[in-house]
C-alpha cells in the first residue's frame, strides 16, 4: 500500500480517537462535575497516552505523536478536574 495512504489512515485515525475526549472534556469543564468518571481509567489512560508518545517520538512516528499530544491535553485537563472536584 501507497505509505501516503498509510499515513491518511494513520492521521484519520488519530483524529478520531483525539476528537473522541472532546466531549467529555467540555462538559468536565462547563459542570465540574467529575463522579461518574473512573479516577483509575483515567490515571492509566494518562499513562499510557505518555508511553504511546515516547513510543511516537522514538519512532518518528507523526500521526502518534499529534493524536497522543493532543489527547494527553484533553484527557489530563479530564484527570486533573477529577482529582481537583472529585
Amino acid at each position: 500500500m501507497d505509505p501516503f495512504v498509510i499515513k491518511l489512515i494513520g492521521f484519520a485515525a488519530a483524529t478520531c480517537t483525539t476528537v473522541a475526549y472532546a466531549p467529555q472534556a467540555i462538559k468536565v469543564w462547563k459542570t465540574r462535575s467529575t463522579g461518574d468518571i473512573s479516577l483509575g481509567m483515567f490515571l492509566v489512560m494518562v499513562l499510557g497516552l505518555a508511553l504511546w508518545l515516547v513510543y511516537g517520538l522514538l519512532s518518528g512516528d507523526a500521526p502518534l505523536v499529534a493524536a497522543n499530544a493532543i489527547t494527553i491535553v484533553l484527557a489530563g485537563g479530564i484527570l486533573f478536574m477529577k482529582l481537583k472536584y472529585g
